[in-house]
This record gives C-alpha cells, sequence and structure tokens, in this order.
C-alpha cells in the first residue's frame, strides 16, 4: 500500500495504471467501508482509498470537531485489506485550484438532509467533484446507507457527463440491525440499544404499511421514536427511490428514509 499526501506525485503514480476504483471516506473506518473496498478490489483496477473529514459538508463546526477520527488505526486497517494507494490529504491539496466542472446539484437536494443541514450537500457536492478531477477514477463504490447523498452525486455525474460510474453497494448492518457509520462510536452501550430498537420499529412499520397505508401517520410515528429514546427526530418520509418524489402509496420503488438525534449524536437510514 503506498501512501500519498500530494495529490500531484499521486497523478503521477495514477498515470502508470489502467485506472483506479476509488472509495472516498472520512476515516473512522467500520464494516461498511470494508464492504465497499472488498468491493472494489474485486474490480479490474487499482483501488485507492481517501481518507479526509471534509470541513465544508458540516453545518455545525462542533459536530466536525467531535467526528471520529483514528488515523493511525485505519491505516493499520488499509493495509490489512491490501488496498493499493491511499490518499491523505490536506485542505489546501483539494481546495487549493478552481475545477474544471461546476457543480451541478439537483434541487432534490432541499429535501430531507438538505432541508436540516444547511449547505451540507453543496460540500459533499463540492468534495466529490474535485475528488473525481484529482483522480480521474474509472468506478467510485457508494454505500446505500446515505442514499441522498448517492443519488445527488449520481446526477451530477450524468449532467456533467463525468466518465466515472458510480457503483451502489448495499448497506452493511451492526448484529443489531442499525446501519454501519463511523458516528456510532459516539454511542453508549445503552444509546446503542435505542438506535437498534428504533430501527426495528421502522422496519416493522415499513412491513405494515406496504399492507395498509394509511397506517403511515407521521406525527404518531414520531411519538413513537421519543418514547423510545430519540431526543429529536428531523425526517421521516416514504420517497421513490428513482426520481426521489414523495409517495402516495407503496411500491417496490421506494424506501422510508428517517434522520434523528440520541443526544448529540445524528443518525440516519433508509429501509
Amino acid at each position: 500500500m503506498k501512501i500519498f499526501k500530494d495529490k500531484h506525485i499521486l497523478q503521477k503514480e495514477i498515470l502508470k495504471t489502467k485506472g483506479t476504483s476509488f472509495v472516498p471516506t472520512m476515516g473512522g473506518l467500520h464494516k461498511g467501508h470494508i464492504s465497499l473496498i472488498k468491493q472494489s478490489k474485486k474490480s479490474k483496477f487499482k483501488t485507492l482509498v481517501s481518507i479526509f473529514v471534509n470541513p465544508k459538508q458540516f453545518n455545525n463546526k462542533s459536530d466536525f470537531r467531535s467526528y471520529p477520527r483514528n488515523t493511525k488505526k485505519d491505516i493499520k486497517l488499509l493495509k490489512k485489506l491490501k488496498i493499493d494507494y491511499l490518499y491523505i490529504p490536506k485542505f489546501k491539496d483539494i481546495y487549493g485550484f478552481r475545477p474544471k466542472n461546476k457543480v451541478f446539484l439537483d434541487k432534490s437536494s432541499k429535501k430531507l438532509c438538505g432541508k436540516f443541514r444547511k449547505g451540507h450537500f453543496e460540500g459533499v457536492l463540492n468534495v466529490v467533484n474535485r475528488f473525481i478531477e484529482i483522480i480521474k477514477p474509472k468506478y467510485i463504490f457508494l454505500g446505500k446507507k446515505d442514499y441522498q447523498q448517492l443519488y445527488l452525486i449520481k446526477k451530477h455525474i450524468e449532467k456533467r457527463k463525468i466518465k466515472s460510474k458510480i457503483i451502489e453497494c448495499k448497506t452493511i448492518r451492526e448484529n443489531n440491525g442499525i446501519a454501519c457509520s463511523s458516528r456510532n462510536s459516539n454511542l453508549s452501550k445503552s444509546q446503542m440499544k435505542i438506535a437498534s430498537n428504533i430501527f426495528y420499529y421502522l422496519k416493522n412499520l415499513k412491513k405494515k404499511i406496504k399492507k395498509n397505508y394509511s397506517l403511515f401517520k407521521i406525527n404518531r410515528i414520531k411519538k413513537d421514536l421519543i418514547n423510545l429514546g430519540a431526543d429529536k427526530i428531523d425526517y421521516l418520509e416514504n420517497f421513490n427511490t428513482k426520481d426521489f418524489k414523495k409517495i402516495k402509496k407503496p411500491n417496490k420503488k421506494y424506501s422510508l428514509f428517517f434522520a434523528y438525534y440520541i443526544k448529540k449524536v445524528r443518525l440516519i437510514d433508509n429501509i
């Protein structure tokens, strides 16, 4: 595994290859990241992982400061996984140039997380656009846990006719059902239990509303989540995963999207 901190040196190395499969991360690596990396390693291209906690996608400074970081542990794990390249850039390496492509932000960016985290998706698309211009990956591996983010990145790539291809990968879950996330390390055992109870409640709810959509009464469901231990609910919505529009009745192409807080930890998921 070769480690790079300078984009110019990285680019010289990449030029020698047929191309790269890219797994962007903010570190705090977990089973979800491992799954993406293993999928990437199955491709015919070299696997490149990045670790960069992007300040521009945080709408809250304390959230940025408390984001889990453990680069030494991450490097040790990536060596075991035998990836080809690790890119750990500084802020200036990513933001010290003007990208050729202007970010395309689909109107669906105003929904769900976009409604509650002002500037979040602008920050996400900005950094992904810059990584794409530096690396020019053949494939980008992204998990479906952050489905809205995945959807917006795909729309940007399509609109700007970028040659990189997004590979969608299934959400990897902990044994207790909750989606793997770097933020999970900020939860205590009792808080993990709350998150697990919320997941199974919503999973069962989705099964019920498939049969009877009139059971989808948001205010009542939110009260149930508070009773289960959630401190605050940002949203709970059913959306068609193909066009990101609200559904009026259940169909095969929809997911239940939700975001809530346990104390100061914000958890998002879709089922």
